[in-house]
């Protein structure tokens, strides 16, 4: 398929599936078979690229009430699939300040607090995320406040940038500072972005025009 064509028709389908805060309704089945014929193994296309970043507790993982904590239905299975197609993935979520100086400082912390009451068969994937765990720096940086999704975006560079989170307000920041958001879970709608879609991002025009 022409590099034309393949732009025209990953244009189309996120149009057809809502812009910019990705709606798809059934099993995906269909949108996401049409974005895996346009879409490269690892998400890129002519120097493009995508990374998705994640919220993590009620996205990723689930607290439940004897304090144990576990992946949610299908995340381990999502994240495996963007691990195959070499898609970078991230964390942008609320901590404590006083975990650390540092995003890292913050994340080591993170780790510790996640992993003492983790009980799931499978560790979590904190090697995935690498340093891109996106965490305040200070009470006003929390979620819902915009910096945390503007700070990852920076770090993202040109790629295109993908949002997924539980809660309809947190899309609605993402979307705002330039994600492509998605709501996970919700009943009906695929559990998270179907990958082929995600990896279909690439080949949009205009990627990295407001990187940064």
């Amino acid at each position: 398929m022409r590099k034309a064509t393949v732009r025209k028709t990953t244009w189309h389908l996120l149009l057809a599936l809502g812009g910019c805060v990705v709606a798809l309704a059934g099993p995906g089945e269909g949108s996401a078979a049409a974005a895996h014929r346009t879409a490269g193994a690892d998400g890129r296309a002519g120097g493009g690229c995508v990374q998705v970043y994640f919220d993590l507790g009620e996205t990723l993982v689930h607290t439940a009430e004897d304090k144990s904590v576990r992946y949610l239905p299908h995340a381990a299975e999502h994240l495996r699939a963007l691990r195959a197609r070499h898609i970078t993935v991230g964390l942008i979520t609320n901590v404590p300040p006083s975990w650390g100086a540092t995003d890292a400082e913050r994340a080591a912390e993170l780790k510790k607090v996640i992993d003492k009451d983790w009980a799931d068969s499978r560790p979590f994937a904190w090697s995935d995320f690498g340093d891109r765990i996106f965490t305040p720096r200070t009470e006003a940086e929390r979620k819902p406040a915009p910096t945390l999704w503007q700070r990852a975006k920076k770090a993202a560079g040109p790629c295109r940038v993908v949002y997924q989170a539980e809660t309809a307000d947190e899309v609605r920041v993402g979307t705002s500072v330039g994600y492509v958001s998605y709501q996970v879970n919700r009943g009906h709608w695929p559990a998270f972005m179907p990958v082929p879609l995600i990896a279909a991002l690439a080949h949009l025009p205009g990627r990295g025009r407001d990187a940064g």
